[in-house]
């Protein structure tokens, strides 16, 4: 028997739970949306926020928005649904958009740390270092870059077969909870999930972990207005980046074995970090909200 549907039990089965899960998740949903907008729509029109690292926050709103709509308004509707069923193919398609847009999300975060790295550690060589065409040339490798990675994990799910079991207990597709499915041995996808997904998280962890440190060591010798800055705007990025980081680092990097609590540390990376990357990269800048107010308030 080959399955053609799964049923995912979401958050939770408690029906008065489950009501309150609608109504909390509908709001951080709608405010990533509204959040993300604001940001993509003020870069998108305002001169004053041409600099390369306004490009990239861009694309991080661009991805986020995406990101959170590969799982949000499923487990939305499912919250208030007697049917929980996702057919085989729609299954499919999320595991590869899911991985597609969170992969982008990660590497435009790397693409932002080195950005701020150049700007702070090289700034008389900073305008030709992060050209215009080197900016595009990095989103573009970042695309292919998610392209190749969401590619390596369809290709890993397609090849499961499943037989019988067809419970999610979760309230998206993902690879962990289909590799329980699967009636085969998984030991080998299992390590070519760590050695993709897994990797690229903590590899990419480091690396942001490591510009951080960087950039604050290197602005030792700059005046204590400039360093409160910096540390101020390190601080705020480095606590994304653990509300992204920790839960993926923990769910992709060990053994096949899925645990009761990590559907809920999937919604911090899921729905938390696209719904904090606007306010985070937004209401601590100056220059994004000067350009909102001029835009909004001269259309108004």
């Amino acid at each position: 028997i080959s399955v053609t549907e799964f049923i995912l039990l979401g958050l939770t089965r408690d029906a008065g739970k489950q009501k309150a899960v609608f109504g909390v998740f509908l709001i951080f949903y709608l405010a990533t949306l509204l959040g993300n907008f604001l940001i993509v729509v003020t870069i998108k029109t305002s001169r004053t926020l041409a600099s390369p690292m306004y490009f990239f926050l861009f694309y991080l709103s661009f991805a986020d928005t995406c990101f959170s709509t590969t799982t949000a308004p499923r487990l939305i509707v499912d919250a208030l649904a007697q049917n929980r069923t996702i057919s085989y193919n729609e299954c499919m398609i999320q595991v590869f958009t899911f991985h597609f847009f969170g992969c982008m999300e990660i590497l435009v975060l790397i693409l932002m740390a080195f950005d701020r790295y150049v700007a702070i550690c090289k700034p008389l060589r900073y305008t030709t270092i992060m050209s215009r065409h080197v900016c595009r040339v990095l989103v573009i490798l970042a695309w292919v870059g998610s392209c190749i990675h969401s590619s390596a994990q369809i290709f890993l799910a397609l090849r499961l077969p499943f037989c019988g079991p067809n419970v999610i207990d979760n309230y998206f597709c993902d690879l962990q909870p289909l590799l329980k499915l699967a009636c085969m041995d998984t030991y080998v996808t299992n390590l070519l999930l760590v050695s993709n997904s897994g990797a690229i998280c903590t590899v990419s962890f480091i690396i942001l972990l490591t510009s951080y440190v960087v950039i604050l060591y290197s602005l030792r010798n700059h005046s204590a207005e400039g360093r409160r800055k910096a540390l101020s705007t390190c601080t705020s990025h480095f606590i994304v980046v653990v509300l992204f980081f920790g839960p993926c680092i923990f769910i992709y990097t060990r053994p096949p074995t899925t645990f009761p609590i990590d559907k809920m540390l999937a919604v911090f990376y899921t729905i938390g970090t696209p719904l904090l990357n606007p306010l985070i990269y937004t209401l601590r800048n100056m220059e994004v909200k000067k350009a909102m107010k001029k835009l909004w308030c001269s259309n108004v």
